[in-house]
């Protein structure tokens, strides 16, 4: 007995050990993203239920637990207290029916909100009630709710809430519209299953549970978004935005039932993996903080699929061409600084030796700089550049004033003669902001795993580094 003791505690120890350096491989695989969100393993797509609540951020997200593609949808969940570092915890929606269908029954996307003045009535104890509004693909929009801060889910006894119809009705995103005091879903929709009428349709509801139908708005696809933001940062000054789910946006009025729009259709994203966005509800702080899925990211032999782009706020602004929404990465990034430099005032002659970057390099850089192009006919960064192969280009042409960046191409024009960029690098993305996020880029890429150095560069004339910041980035995964 004794002896059989001591076999049991020397495997316990030995499998401890073996825990502990499987811990250190945890989330650092070779195409692993260091701060932007993945799942552990399986097949991810949109961002859904993004909502705030006693100090965390919850992440839901359209999740398949059978494989790396896409299909069989539950809605994955996670949390946060910084949206940097996440805590993975259990599937949240499951498929209706008990279906085991690639398509039928299953979880498709939504959102969540917190019923502060428990009008479903479905509060139980002191903690408010999370609900959260999806489409059960074929079994129309449902509902389902949590009285214990999101760790179990109940699906609402009378679903659905909005009946099935051959309209290819999906995608909920709910809020309260205090002027009419009424609750509002814009759902999208494709009324006659006609695809020239397909666009985002407005119901209004008094208790989150009997819902009309008001206004429909045509040219827009999946996953709407609609919030209203200060212009200028004027409180007293703001307008409503409508988002489709590829980015492609609106800014007008909305009365509480209908959308009018005032602009043209303007693009969030100039990148090519940027889709099915959406914006946090409850944000603490009253700011519009969103989030996106990386479409068609690629990550051989990983045990997962797909990646989020990184939480940004978003804010409008007066430019040239009007009301421009623009973002910008979260704060919280600092936290995960590094080693660094900083350099201001640096005129950097092109074909003279050294690099202004000199010392940082790695698979996850952060970078904020303004540049005066001066002589420059075009300047930029190499990132994950090797010795024998030239790594990944962000170029910016001086004299059209074009950036690019991975097939991505959009007019920047300097603002009182400078160039501002913000690029978030991570193993398989670059995320790259310019002039305060009035134009953006999210794209994903496949680099040579080694290949880690990171070069400034300028070609036919100088170009003045006003002041550039440059800082390795710590994981933002902990042990396991």
């Amino acid at each position: 007995m004794r002896y059989l003791l001591l076999i049991i505690i020397a495997l316990t120890f030995k499998d401890g050990c073996l825990a502990g350096k499987s811990d250190k491989k945890y989330y650092d695989e070779k195409y692993r993203p260091q701060y932007h969100f993945t799942p552990e393993k399986n097949w991810m797509n949109d961002p859904n239920g993004l909502v705030y609540y006693g100090g965390e951020y919850h992440l839901f997200y359209q999740y398949n637990p059978n494989g790396k593609e896409w299909g069989f949808m539950h809605w994955g969940h996670a949390i946060s207290k910084d949206l940097i570092h996440w805590e993975h915890l259990p599937l949240a929606i499951m498929p209706d029916e008990d279906s085991k269908d690639k398509n039928h029954a299953t979880a498709f996307s939504g959102c969540a909100i917190v019923d502060e003045n428990n009008t479903t009535g479905l509060q139980q104890g002191a903690e408010k009630t999370l609900l959260v509004f999806y489409t059960s693909w074929e079994c129309g929009q449902r509902l389902a709710y949590s009285t214990d801060k999101g760790r179990t889910w109940t699906k609402y006894a009378k679903n659905p809430i909005i009946p099935f119809a051959k309209d290819d009705a999906r995608d909920p995103k709910v809020f309260f519209h205090r002027p009419s005091g009424n609750w509002v879903m814009a759902l999208y929709r494709k009324p006659e299953n006609d695809a020239k009428n397909q666009g985002i349709s407005i119901y209004t509801s008094k208790n989150l549970i009997d819902w009309e139908l008001q206004s429909h708005t045509t040219g827009f696809y999946e996953c709407p978004d609609l919030f209203e933001v200060p212009l200028d940062g004027d409180k007293a000054k703001t307008k409503w935005v409508l988002l489709g789910g590829t980015g492609e946006y609106q800014v007008g009025t909305f009365d509480g039932k209908k959308f009018e729009p005032e602009t043209k259709k303007k693009i969030l994203d100039y990148g090519k993996n940027f889709y099915a966005t959406q914006t946090w509800a409850n944000q603490p702080d009253g700011k519009i903080v969103q989030l996106a899925w990386m479409k068609g990211g690629e990550y051989p032999d990983m045990p997962f699929c797909g990646q989020m782009t990184f939480p940004c706020e978003l804010s409008l602004k007066t430019t040239k061409s009007g009301p421009t929404l623009c973002k910008k990465p979260v704060n919280a990034i600092a936290t995960l600084h590094d080693k660094g430099v900083v350099k201001k005032k640096k005129n950097i002659i092109p074909g003279l030796r050294g690099n202004i970057l000199s010392g940082i390099s790695g698979d996850a850089i952060h970078i904020k700089a303004v540049f005066n192009p001066e002589s420059s006919d075009g300047f930029g960064f190499i990132v994950r550049n090797g010795k024998k192969e030239i790594g990944t280009e962000i170029r910016y042409d001086s004299n059209k004033k074009i950036l690019e960046c991975l097939g991505g191409r959009a007019f920047v024009e300097p603002v009182n003669g400078l160039v501002r960029f913000e690029i978030l690098l991570d193993r398989t993305s670059i995320e790259i902001f310019a002039n305060d996020g009035e134009v953006v880029m999210s794209s994903c890429f496949v680099p040579t795993e080694n290949d880690k150095e990171l070069t400034f560069w300028t070609q036919g004339g100088e170009v003045m580094v006003e002041d550039l910041e440059a800082y390795e980035l710590k994981s933002s995964w902990k042990a396991k």
